[in-house]
């Protein structure tokens, strides 16, 4: 079995945006931008979009992704993933979200490579510099700290680490990017364990990795992405699409 595989998970029945896999952005699907980006990942041997509802599959297919349908009942993008490459001969499955129409295919490409080339690591994930106040604060965007080989020691809503002293050394708070890289037989063995107490305590998926003895490796972007979680982020992500000069 050899290969990477990128699959993006996309429901119509999101709580804050119903529907949004389908809403326009600049006159198409926010989920064709997302292919569109992915398929420009050179590492990626095929790319899937797994969904569950018949309109996605439809308009999916009409701008040419391949569609693999998954049961409506998964709780978590990443159980409908592991799903969708049941059967498929691969090595690394990459899950790209469906709702981030700037990702970035380089990202894509070095996620897979840090999997395929180190068989050290059960994961590969992204993380980037945080840069304001606010950031550091905010429970929506979750830190990360790191060992010194990269390696997730663990992800928190809370700042981490906490700066006891003035003068602590600069550069150690980054936040989480969610985008993962998966070793095939971790993702399946992750699938088939229920939600630890930490990520119930956090509401935060990848803890259950580290839960179960993870090697995780964290990437260093500088690319933040842009997520469409609510009607409100779509003017953003035009302007964000037309300013990258792709509209």
């Amino acid at each position: 079995m050899s290969g990477i595989i990128g699959v993006i998970p996309s429901r119509w029945g999101s709580k804050r945006f119903p529907g949004k896999s389908l809403f326009p952005i600049l006159g198409k699907p926010l989920l064709q931008w997302v292919v569109e980006r992915a398929r420009q990942a050179r590492a990626l041997d095929r790319l899937l979009v797994a969904t569950d509802d018949e309109r996605i599959c439809a308009a999916a297919k009409k701008f040419g992704a391949e569609v693999v349908m998954t049961s409506p009942d998964h709780p978590s993008g990443t159980d409908r993933i592991a799903e969708a490459v049941r059967g498929l001969a691969a090595d690394v499955v990459i899950n790209i979200q469906g709702d981030e129409p700037l990702i970035e295919p380089t990202l894509i490409d070095e996620l897979g490579r840090a999997l395929a080339g180190d068989q050290r690591w059960d994961m590969a994930t992204a993380a980037a510099p945080i840069r304001t106040a606010y950031e550091m604060e905010a429970p929506s965007v979750v830190k990360v700290v790191r060992a010194t080989d990269g390696a997730a020691l663990y992800f928190s809503r809370a700042t981490i680490p906490f700066v006891r002293d003035a003068g602590a050394p600069a550069g150690l708070h980054w936040r989480h990017i969610g985008i993962y890289a998966y070793r095939r037989t971790f993702l399946e063995r992750l699938v088939q364990e229920p939600p630890c107490a930490l990520e119930l305590t956090e509401r935060l998926e990848q803890l259950r990795a580290l839960w179960l003895g993870c090697r995780m490796k964290v990437l260093e972007t500088n690319d933040v992405g842009l997520g469409v979680d609510v009607p409100e982020d779509v003017g953003r992500a035009e302007q964000a699409l037309r300013q990258a000069g792709l509209a």
